[in-house]
Parts: C-alpha cells; structure tokens; sequence
C-alpha cells in the first residue's frame, strides 16, 4: 500500500490549502481513509476520516467548522480542504488508512494498523 500527499505550503492565516492523497495498491471504499497531523514537540492528532461508501465522516473539534474531507473512490484519492487556517494549524499532515470504517474509534485503530504516507508540510504565518 503506497499513499502519496501533496498540496501543502506556506499560507497566511485565514487562508485555504486544499490536501490530497493518492492511494495505491489498496482500495479503500468500505474502510476509512483520513488525516492526522503532528506539530513539533506535539503528539500526532488524528483530525478527519471517511467512509464515503457509508456516508460517514468525523473530525476532531479542533479543525471541526474549517476543515473538510472527501474522496474521490474511482481516483483512489482523498481530500482535505482547510479554510480558515490559523497558526496552530502549522504540523506534518499525513495520510492514512485501514480495514476500519471511520469513527471516533478509527484514529487509534489506524495508529497501530494502518498504512501511511510520507506526510505534507502546512505553515501557517501569523
């Protein structure tokens, strides 16, 4: 399983970036595919999953609001638009995914089973 992010970069606060990831060698349609992300000195924080098949998404209360998630399945792809950004959202953001369906559950699920990719820089300037 090879997940590739892109989209990151430097932003003002306020702005939008809009993250993606190509997943390959794993079809994710009934299972959870999601974010997390880790800023220096910090704990990884799981912030977003889908399940698009079933319709379901969560998100930590931190990007709830301002952050978005959605996929692609016939791209194999996934989505994270962030609007609003502020400068505590600076972090590596990463993707993952794993046989769970998404839900408060999957974050730690997918921390110990899921596949996950090199990770995508996000700064945000004050």
């Amino acid at each position: 399983v090879q997940l590739v992010e892109s989209g990151g970069g430097l932003v003002q606060a306020g702005g939008s970036l809009r993250l993606s990831c190509v997943v390959s060698g794993f079809t994710f349609d009934d299972y959870g595919i999601g974010w997390f992300r880790q800023a220096p000195g910090k704990e990884r924080e799981g912030i977003s999953c889908i399940t698009k098949t079933m319709n379901k998404t969560n998100y930590a209360d931190s990007v709830k609001g301002r952050f978005t998630v959605s996929s692609d399945n016939a791209k194999n792809t996934v989505y994270l638009q962030m609007n609003n950004l502020k400068p505590e959202d600076t972090a590596i953001y990463y993707c993952s995914t794993a046989m769970r369906t998404c839900g408060p559950t999957w974050y730690s699920w997918v921390q110990h089973f899921g596949s996950w990719g090199q990770g995508t820089q996000v700064t945000v300037s004050s």
